[in-house]
């Protein structure tokens, strides 16, 4: 006689085997389920102790619904193999619009058709396509998962953006400055606000996200050979990796480079007259040495630098595209410029940016002109008429 818990493909199954009689049954995955496995099986081993048998006649477990598989799986998958970022993505997701729609559903149960029922309850909400198509990639990863527990023979939520894709909805916008533009940003901050000057300065020469400013450290800055190494992220308070999960180089401009040798200086000097005993890690800092606070930042800060200056309301993630798009109008190529920023492929960098190429290459169109108009004589044969 014997009830054993064992971990067979990805989740926790009760075997029984008593008086020639085997039975096996599955409970679930993750922490949760190993846990409702063992449980079980201490009542299974004291009902078999006190005879009864009838256990191998028992009816199948309900089956598992969406919504406790989804927790199942946030606590299994996106809590171990994720970024804290992007799990939090996903559990926000499910609470906020999934579980709504399909929560009470069994996981084994779900088709196409409710696929198609979320994305109608989306875009009633007045969600963008792209938020949308975000919310789809949270059910697609869940049930990707699910197939491979044996719940779905297959994943009804593969490739779904035809149904939530408008061709009439617009994209939103970029929004960078001009080189003149920036001119009068960067003098604006320097005047009136110099101690975020330096991190503004860096914003607009390296595209650096607002995260991977915040997060900064001296040790990243190579002054001599002019780069700065992108090694973290703040994302929700917390410091993660970079977007992508990898280090990237950004080369610096010789401005910027001297900027950040006098801030050093200058935070020397702070340690000593605050008594602080060890200059602070964050190249950009507060008055107390601490990590500056992104919306203070964002709201106190920018918003006022760039109403003093005259300019419009742009988002601070409008000074990363304002790198980029500078270095294209300069003729720098896409495959630099997706190195700098750190995209994950070079498509990435087309779809953002590759609209500001034509305008800022007339000449090559030009050129087409100059082909044609070379020798204008030559396109008129001896009658006269037009070849």
């Amino acid at each position: 006689m014997g009830v054993k818990v064992k971990e067979w493909k990805g989740a926790f199954w009760i075997f029984i085997n008593h008086q020639g009689q085997r039975k096996a049954k599955r409970v679930g995955a993750g922490p949760a389920g190993k846990k409702a496995a063992e449980l079980a099986a201490i009542k299974i081993q004291a009902r078999l102790v006190e005879g009864e048998t009838t256990i191998f006649q028992e009816a199948a477990p309900p089956p598992i619904t969406f919504g406790a598989y989804a927790q199942q799986w946030l606590e299994s998958y996106a809590a171990q193999a994720c970024k804290f970022s992007t799990a939090q993505t996903y559990e926000l997701n499910l609470r906020r619009h999934v579980l709504p729609v399909l929560g009470v559903k069994p996981v084994a149960a779900i088709v196409r058709a409710d696929c198609r029922l979320l994305i109608a309850a989306c875009r009633t909400k007045g969600l963008s396509p792209k938020t949308v198509e975000n919310i789809c990639r949270t059910v697609s990863s869940l049930l990707s998962q699910a197939v491979e527990d044996g719940h779905l023979s297959a994943n009804p939520a593969f490739r779904l953006g035809r149904y939530y894709r408008k061709a009439d909805h617009p994209k939103r916008p970029i929004q960078p400055l001009t080189q003149e533009e920036v001119h009068c940003f960067l003098d604006i901050a320097r005047q009136q606000t110099p101690r975020e000057y330096p991190l503004f300065l860096c914003a607009v020469r390296t595209g650096l996200r607002l995260g991977e400013l915040l997060v900064l450290q001296w040790g990243d800055i190579d002054v001599h050979g002019r780069f700065i190494e992108v090694r973290r992220n703040l994302v929700a308070g917390r410091i993660t990796t970079p977007k992508n999960k990898k280090i990237r180089r950004v080369d610096m401009s010789a401005q910027l480079t001297e900027v950040l040798k006098g801030l050093l200086l200058k935070r020397k000097e702070e340690t000593l007259r605050k008594a602080w005993g060890e200059v602070p890690e964050w190249v950009f800092c507060n008055e107390l040495g601490r990590l500056l606070d992104k919306d203070n930042l964002r709201h106190r800060v920018f918003y006022r630098v760039l109403a003093q200056a005259g300019l419009r309301r742009i988002r601070i993630h409008d000074l990363r595209h304002t790198f980029a798009s500078l270095l294209i109008q300069n003729g720098e190529s896409l495959v630099y410029v997706k190195d700098q920023l750190g995209h994950s492929s070079i498509q990435v960098t087309v779809d953002i940016y590759g609209h500001l190429i034509p305008g800022a290459n007339r000449a090559a169109v030009d050129r087409l002109d100059e082909a044609t108009t070379r020798n204008p004589d030559a396109t008129t044969n001896e009658k006269g008429a037009t070849a």
